[in-house]
């Protein structure tokens, strides 16, 4: 999979997640998920479980702390895929 793919499959799961008053077309790899994205923590702790489900990786609590961007997550995501290779 490569990292549009991985960009898209991350921006769907993020679509469930945002609130009225953001649209889709506002995300983008420096979108940070809190302040921008107006994503509350519940609904970020969702997000995670559904990457850890999407691309099947595990992420521990550091890695939670790192996710603010939208980028940040896919670093993350391609680190634990590498480990995982």
């Amino acid at each position: 999979m490569d990292e549009k793919e991985k960009y898209e499959k991350l921006k769907h799961i993020v679509k469930i997640y945002l609130p009225d008053d953001v649209s889709i077309g506002d995300v983008n790899l420096n979108s940070n998920f809190t302040t921008e994205l107006n994503i509350n923590s519940a609904n970020l702790v969702d997000i995670v479980l559904d990457v850890e489900d999407e691309f099947d990786i595990r992420l521990e609590n550091e890695d939670m702390d790192g996710m603010q961007t939208v980028k940040d997550a896919l670093a993350i995501i391609d680190k634990k895929q590498n480990e995982k290779a």
